[in-house]
């Protein structure tokens, strides 16, 4: 049991987090701290949270394992402000969906303290957000992607895997750009694709959305994500969601080619391709996939 873990920024994953810590007696003392005063309230209302702190720089006193929730460009700035708060030894680590960039500054910010950072990914999420939707169950069965970089403290990053297997979740460590590479292809792809379909069909008559089956609603699930995260993830992962959309791209014309010209054994192998790989997919739960979202 960890003696204390505070958690930034408690919304569907922080509160989840935070549910699941109590749900499984991991942590003796859950700790918060929420940019609004009414979420702090809210957080200080639920049984699994033992403190709401008034601020990051109070919430981290204390602390063994700091968890920032946060959106993917306020990763670095939390860890900047709560760095010389830190108690020795503290482990930090976050829930972004990007890894390069913040595993390297938070990184470096840290080298002044006693505390280490470890970069973390928990595949965990759905297009619901808030503390309202957290679930107890969030992580249990989903990949947790864990990004030290190559000077990162073996004992910590052993600490920060142990601590999300503890929550039940596959986890595997890799580095930082690899990471970035694998989730542009497998979570931010997707939810541009779901997106763009959406827009496009946005354009057509409203009416159509009433004939639609089951297929759009599960093709475009994830599009429901909020725009303002979300392009806070693009921005991040620029240059790898590129290269996957310029993959995506290539077979999308292939595609186009073969019905302009009425290649059937060429639409037919596409088809085939994406059946073989859909078939081998790791089923997700109905209520929330495993791409995340912060």
């Amino acid at each position: 049991m960890i003696s204390q873990v505070t958690i930034i920024a408690p919304g569907l994953l922080g509160a989840s987090l935070g549910k699941a810590l109590h749900a499984n007696q991991l942590a003796e003392r859950i700790t918060i701290w929420a940019r609004r005063a009414e979420t702090r309230l809210d957080a200080a209302d639920q049984d699994w949270c033992h403190n709401a702190a008034e601020t990051p720089e109070c919430a981290v006193a204390g602390a063994r394992i700091v968890v920032i929730c946060t959106p993917v460009e306020a990763i670095a700035p939390m860890v900047a402000r709560i760095a010389a708060h830190l108690p020795d030894d503290a482990i930090v680590t976050d829930v972004g969906s990007t890894k390069s960039l913040i595993a390297r500054v938070c990184t470096q910010t840290l080298q002044a303290t006693a505390a280490t950072f470890v970069g973390s990914h928990p595949m965990a999420g759905s297009e619901k957000t808030g503390m309202r939707n957290a679930d107890a169950d969030l992580f249990r069965g989903k990949p947790c992607l864990v990004t030290p970089l190559p000077e990162t403290s073996e004992p910590a990053v052993r600490a920060v895997v142990a601590f999300w297997r503890n929550l039940g979740m596959e986890v595997a460590s890799l580095n930082p750009e690899k990471h970035d590479e694998i989730v542009a292809h497998v979570s931010h792809l997707p939810h541009v694709l779901a997106s763009v379909l959406s827009a496009q069909l946005g354009t057509r008559d409203a009416s159509w959305r009433h004939f639609s089956g089951n297929g759009l609603a599960d093709t475009t699930r994830i599009a429901a994500g909020s725009p303002a995260l979300w392009k806070s993830i693009l921005e991040q992962n620029r240059e790898e969601v590129l290269r996957a959309l310029d993959g995506f791209d290539t077979e999308l014309q292939s595609l186009r080619s073969a019905l302009a010209n009425e290649d059937w054994f060429t639409v037919l192998n596409l088809l085939e391709r994406g059946k073989a790989f859909r078939d081998k997919l790791t089923p997700v739960r109905r209520d929330g996939g495993p791409e995340h979202t912060p």
